[in-house]
């Protein structure tokens, strides 16, 4: 176990509190009904500080654009020919590639150097990786500025209603931030286990799930890696497992994955 304490938002040290599920639902709706043998061959984009092509532990990336601004001050999506230019993408990518192999990943840079970014930048980045259809979304970043609420809370319904599952880590810090707090979107804190199929349901949201996020060895640049903890790292495995419930059930809404991942939770009373 790690003496690190885990970040805001996220599940204490010691075990977590069970959840109930109703009885019927338990025969049917087991783990390896959601994710069996899939590897999770399904479009994912991460909206983040971009992704370090041919990095030995992400593999090969789709495609990979940028948000710029123009000299007129408007903002453009570019092809991004930087690649990662902090690193947290590419872990992000990373713990993605790990749990569904066969995804295909895509990459959006919203973030610059010292890992921060405009927050008009962010929204044009989140809103080309819905309208290009992909069907989840790694958020692991988020605001304070209550100015661009609103405008992300209509991105993140019409991801859900057009079939996009949108993962988003909550704060690192007990802050109000956007957009994780949103019901559309699935919401993930962190726990300190080293499963990265170990994942908690939350009986007492805001945060719907806690996932593996404390000392985690992530992919980061020059092919390397890094022990890193935070929720921006829980958020990516509930991408993956969402990859994996996807490819193997298409047809399933953003709102039916989330029930998914709740009643195969590992704190869900009854979970096979």
């Amino acid at each position: 176990m790690s003496t690190r304490p885990v970040p805001a938002w996220s599940l204490p040290p010691g075990d977590a509190p069970a959840v109930e599920a109703p009885g019927p639902w338990r025969e049917a709706l087991t783990r390896q009904w959601a994710i069996g043998d899939s590897r999770g061959a399904v479009d994912v984009c991460i909206v983040d500080s971009g992704i370090e092509a041919g990095h030995p532990l992400v593999g090969p990336v789709a495609s990979a654009r940028a948000v710029a601004r123009g000299e007129d001050g408007s903002v453009q999506i570019v092809e991004d020919e930087l690649g990662d230019v902090v690193g947290h993408g590419t872990a992000c990518a990373g713990i993605v590639r790990s749990l569904a192999p066969d995804c295909r990943l895509h990459s959006v840079r919203v973030l610059g150097a010292g890992n921060t970014g405009a927050g008009d930048l962010i929204l044009a980045g989140l809103r080309h990786a819905i309208d290009s259809g992909h069907r989840v979304i790694n958020l692991s970043l988020s605001t304070t500025k209550r100015r661009f609420a609103e405008e992300l809370h209509e991105l993140a319904d019409d991801a859900y209603f057009k079939g996009t599952v949108i993962v988003a880590s909550a704060h690192n810090l007990p802050v109000d931030s956007y957009p994780w707090r949103f019901s559309s979107v699935i919401s993930v804190g962190s726990h300190e286990r080293p499963d990265p199929l170990t994942w908690y349901a939350n009986p007492d949201p805001p945060v719907e799930l806690f996932a593996r996020g404390v000392d985690v060895d992530v992919a980061w640049l020059g092919g390397g890696t890094l022990r890193c903890t935070g929720n921006s790292f829980a958020a990516p495995h509930v991408a993956g497992i969402s990859a994996l419930v996807l490819a193997k059930h298409p047809e399933l809404t953003p709102y039916q994955v989330k029930t998914v991942l709740r009643l195969t939770a590992t704190n869900t009373e009854g979970t096979p």
